[in-house]
């Protein structure tokens, strides 16, 4: 009889260890895209956010980064998260217009005064409510991150003032805000996606481009551009987006786990910014670079006068005086 039992028991045991592991100690890697490279400030915030899931969750729930555009470029990548081809992105606000109309009113130029008035908006009501249109797009948006004031870079000649932009072929992003307002200056606007920026510049097919700093010195445009102007005409927000369903799919424990994650990843981030900001003019004028660091920024407002016009008309100027005179 005690063979039988042990055999019985055997039996057991080889079944238990076929079955598959319960869903409680079960491990779900995520894969999240990223258009920049890791030594940036979007790999800086990515980093943290994979580390700060893994330890929060107990290691249920892994995030795979993958870096420079491995997964393709931003919009490919959102485009991505809303079809639930890949899990998670950070990206900019370039592209989110094409999918949250309402987003766009944040890509008018020269909106936020600086760094605080723009992070305390978007952390505050204006920039919570404006997460909430984000799930009937089928993507989740955990957190606002930031890209920084754009500036602009050319290989033609040194921008002082608004008519140095006539004529000049930028690459923008592919946002109907920003292309309205450049060609206000006399630009001609090139839509392109940001995997395909550096070529373009190093073949010539476009004479400059515009972003923050932080992006300027990661992607080593310092290469194939001669001038910048820190005109600073466009607060870039990003933002750490995860497929819906996915995230709907999660504990209540493990979606505060994934949220308090993104905040500790945005953390990450402004604050890579703020030390790209400390030295990145210098380290870039180092490489070669020539640099004007003040212009009357006065000059390129008044350009866009007409714009703003339209703009207000566009978006409702009591919305555009609300983000601008937000406390």
């Amino acid at each position: 009889m005690s063979l039988l039992r042990a055999a019985t028991s055997l039996v057991a045991v080889a079944v238990l260890a076929a079955l598959p592991v319960t869903s409680a100690s079960a491990q779900e890697t995520l894969k999240l895209s990223l258009a920049i490279g890791q030594n940036s400030h979007y790999g800086a915030a990515v980093d943290v956010f994979a580390k700060e899931v893994e330890k929060r969750t107990n290691g249920r729930y892994k995030v795979q980064n993958f870096y420079s555009g491995a997964l393709g470029a931003e919009r490919e990548s959102i485009e991505g998260v809303q079809l639930g081809t890949i899990d998670l992105t950070m990206t900019s606000s370039g592209p989110i217009p094409n999918f949250v109309p309402e987003t766009a009113i944040l890509d008018i130029p020269f909106l936020f005064k600086d760094y605080p008035h723009a992070r305390r908006t978007l952390d505050g009501p204006i920039g919570t409510e404006m997460l909430t249109k984000f799930p009937s797009k089928g993507i989740k948006a955990l957190a606002w991150g930031e890209n920084g004031f754009r500036h602009m870079t050319n290989n033609k000649r040194a921008v002082n003032a608004p008519d140095d932009l006539k004529g000049l072929k930028m690459r923008t992003m592919e946002n109907p805000v920003h292309m309205q307002a450049y060609k206000a200056f006399g630009i001609i606007p090139t839509p392109m996606a940001f995997t395909e920026v550096f070529t373009a510049l190093q073949q010539g097919t476009v004479d400059g481009q515009e972003n923050p700093l932080s992006v300027i010195s990661a992607a080593k445009f310092d290469q194939v551009q001669k001038y910048m102007t820190l005109t600073g005409h466009v607060y870039s927000p990003a933002l750490i987006l995860m497929n819906n369903a996915k995230f709907e799919k999660l504990s209540a424990a493990d979606k505060t786990a994934f949220l308090e994650s993104a905040k500790e990843a945005v953390k990450a981030n402004r604050a890579r910014i703020d030390e790209d900001e400390r030295k990145a003019v210098a380290d870039l004028r180092s490489k070669g670079m020539t640099i004007v660091e003040v212009v009357d920024k006065s000059k390129f407002q008044a350009s866009l006068g007409p714009t703003f016009i339209e703009f207000g008309k566009k978006f409702g100027q009591d919305n555009i005086d609300k983000i601008r005179n937000a406390p």
